[in-house]
């Protein structure tokens, strides 16, 4: 049985998600404030913990940084119901693995779950609130995305799939220090600053939408 904290101060749905994802085989863990949810990862060191964007009078995406100092093996998938792209992007930035809004349904939220802990992006919101970014945010965006190489688009996608370096290298056939390097140049070229955040970049601005990866025949991303 996996092992999962909950961050959220709503005690009704808290206790009704926890019910469902018990049958599911999870362990929940409840916290209704940031201090006991790093408490309770810090002791149970958790497969994921769920946060909300505001609980116990806290922000818990300002809180990811202390989830994962507590236990760095922890993934941190965001639940709630804020959708817009600058929290969406935010979250990211700060280390969650996914985001999920509170509309999108238990047996998403599952799958979002399995698919964190097996190392890939997962973004899923509503399609009328993934107004993913202003026209000319998007224009900046795919232009950064034109300057990329071909094998740069290749190790990026492979970042959105969640793939480590030797995954990498094993894909790709080349060298770790070569897959390093072409790992550098896009995150220099796409202006972010780990491997996350380069994930999430493409994610949030469709950089892969016209590529085989991208339309899930190789990665299981929810973005709606």
């Amino acid at each position: 049985m996996r092992t999962l904290v909950m961050g959220d101060d709503h005690a009704l749905f808290v206790d009704a998600l926890s019910s469902v994802l018990a049958e599911r085989g999870y362990a929940v863990i409840k916290a209704q404030t940031v201090e006991e949810l790093v408490s309770a990862v810090r002791q149970q060191r958790p497969d994921v913990c769920l946060v909300d964007r505001y609980f116990g009078d806290a922000d818990g995406i300002g809180a990811i940084s202390q989830i994962t100092s507590a236990h760095a093996r922890t993934k941190v998938l965001v639940l709630s119901a804020y959708a817009d792209s600058a929290t969406v992007m935010r979250a990211m930035q700060s280390g969650a693995a996914g985001y999920v809004h509170k509309t999108r349904g238990v047996t998403v939220l599952a799958r979002a779950i399995d698919r964190v802990i097996r190392g890939e992006v997962v973004l899923e919101v509503p399609a009328a609130a993934a107004v993913k970014s202003t026209a000319a945010q998007q224009d900046d965006a795919m232009r950064l995305a034109s300057y990329l190489t071909p094998r740069e688009r290749e190790c990026l996608a492979l970042l959105v799939a969640g793939q480590d370096t030797a995954a990498m290298v094993a894909e790709l056939g080349v060298g770790a220090a070569t897959v390093r390097t072409h790992v550098q140049s896009t995150l220099a070229k796409l202006g972010v600053h780990s491997r996350l955040e380069a994930a999430a970049f493409a994610v949030q601005y469709g950089l892969l939408d016209d590529e085989p990866a991208a339309r899930g025949e190789r990665v299981g991303l929810y973005a709606s």
